[in-house]
């Protein structure tokens, strides 16, 4: 009974635990960057991005003030401050809960003690709000005194990760010029070989000619060519034709690299739609172009789409082919991918940084697959049913 049609399957839990499941494998690192591209390096370093909605305690090694802030009172150097709005400091709304004044020993004093350093004749006394009375019966030195202030901040967001990315002007920072010259990669990379498969999916699928089977065998077969095994022979040829260092030569990459499989699932599409409509429109004297743009173009919308977005997040992730056919010495044509890696190199400790970077680069493909995916299933599937 449990293999008539129509019946539930017994594993349909599993499959849902299973979807459920790579779900989350999915969108947790996607959360993860998008919280983390709004916390600062302090939060980044003292908690996960989970707890990013709870107040964390942290602790930042701070300096008193110096030589400049000291003042004379009966007969000591007297420096007074507040750390937390002092600068590295925490925030007014944090609330201090221990200090020490070494680094064996960071919280050693609670909140209005008086710390006595080793020689005898430095204190340190902070107060809840922060503010801080150090005294020394010699001149402080320059930079002051090392504290080390044990604190409770509480959950906070800050967009100067954002404004360092996308309005730090000229640099490696710059993500702005990445951005745009990614779009300029991407955007025709993805139109060309569209409009390209589009036409010759339909020769493929409806018209006669001979040669058409070699052709789609063809077709096939270069699907199972390594992306890396043409690279160098394509790149020579770019080169000999001089157009190996712009866009043009990987705008002709990407096309040339996403035919094969946009010409096969257009075609299996475009043959399974309906021959009578076809024939009609033949009867009716409608031409081949016609029929390809008021007909066949319409109702092979699922499938351009689908395309579309596998094309156009190939692209936009793409770093190989941009490196070897998007040579370019001044940084004028860096795309996103590039610029991150760069990063990694100039900013490697700067994780809030490399997370805001990482998150507006897989920002607009997100908004291209949730805004298009209701068409992705239909386009995969097209002609395996018939």
């Amino acid at each position: 009974m449990d293999n008539i049609a129509g019946s539930k399957s017994g594993l349909t839990w599993a499959v849902h635990i299973s979807v459920a499941f790579l779900v989350a494998l999915w969108l947790f690192p996607t959360l993860g960057l998008l919280v983390s591209s709004f916390r600062t390096t302090d939060q980044i370093s003292s908690s996960g991005w989970w707890k990013a909605m709870f107040p964390t305690e942290q602790t930042i090694q701070l300096r008193t003030g110096g030589t400049a802030e000291a003042v004379q009172q009966d007969g000591l150097y007297v420096v007074e401050g507040n750390l937390l709005t002092d600068e590295g400091g925490p925030g007014m709304g944090s609330k201090p809960v221990a200090f020490g004044v070494s680094s064996r020993e960071i919280g050693a004093y609670e909140i209005g003690e008086t710390a006595v350093y080793s020689d005898g004749d430095e204190t340190l006394t902070i107060a809840e709000d922060g503010a801080y009375r150090y005294t020394s019966v010699e001149e402080p030195g320059r930079r002051g005194q090392r504290v080390f202030l044990t604190a409770v901040t509480p959950a906070q967001a800050t967009l100067d990760n954002y404004k360092t990315i996308l309005f730090s002007g000229s640099g490696q920072d710059n993500m702005a010029k990445a951005f745009f010259n990614t779009l300029t990669v991407t955007v025709p990379a993805t139109i060309i070989p569209i409009v390209i498969a589009a036409f010759a999916a339909y020769a493929l699928a409806w018209m006669d000619f001979p040669g058409r089977a070699l052709l789609i065998a063809l077709v096939v077969a270069l699907l199972v060519v390594p992306l890396q095994l043409a690279l160098i022979p394509l790149l020579r040829l770019h080169l000999g034709i001089g157009i190996g260092k712009g866009y043009l030569g990987v705008w002709l990459a990407h096309t040339a690299f996403g035919l094969p499989l946009a010409i096969y699932l257009l075609r299996n599409y475009m043959v399974g739609l309906p021959r009578d409509i076809i024939e009609n429109a033949k009867v009716d004297g409608a031409t081949d172009f016609q029929i390809f743009t008021k007909i066949i173009l319409p109702l092979s919308f699922p499938a351009l789409a689908s395309f579309a977005i596998f094309q156009f997040l190939w692209t936009w992730n793409d770093l190989l082919v941009a490196k070897v056919f998007l040579i370019d010495a001044t940084g004028s044509t860096t795309v996103m991918t590039n610029q991150i890696v760069e990063l990694l190199g100039t900013r490697g400790g700067n994780w809030e940084i490399l997370a805001t970077a990482a998150f507006v680069s897989i920002s607009v493909p997100l908004v291209v697959f949730f805004a298009m995916q209701r068409y992705l299933v239909r386009g995969l599937l097209a002609g395996s049913v018939k």
